[in-house]
């Protein structure tokens, strides 16, 4: 079982960034997925959620309205699409797959840096 995010950088306030998270070793399409965050010296944090099936997604207060979360499941893939952004996303953002209770994996995350 492997995810594997791509996509982060440095980008200036304002700016926009997609992030993707490349799953195998498991069936993506049944899982839900989710992106969190960890800034330095603060716990990780939810972003945002999209179920399998219909794909039907949630965001946390923070983010909504300026991210967005999709998924490929003939790709096997999660993105997320981060549009203005602020100094305080700033953040190691980590991808998650979950089904149930019974089986729960992680990514190593890709760093977003946003500052001028």
């Amino acid at each position: 079982v492997r995810l594997v995010e791509s996509g982060g950088g440095l980008v200036q306030p304002g700016g926009s960034l997609r992030i993707s998270c490349a799953a195998s070793g498991f069936t993506f399409s049944s899982y839900v997925m989710y992106w969190y965050r960890q800034a330095p010296g603060k716990e990780r944090e939810w972003v945002a959620t999209i179920i399998s099936g219909a794909g039907s997604t949630n965001y946390a207060a923070s983010v909504k309205g300026r991210f967005t979360i999709a998924r490929d499941n003939a790709k096997n893939t999660v993105y997320l699409q981060m549009n203005s952004l602020k100094p305080e996303d700033t953040a190691v953002y980590y991808c998650r797959a979950r089904l149930l209770s019974v089986n729960d994996y992680w990514g190593q995350g890709t760093q977003v840096t946003v500052s001028s």
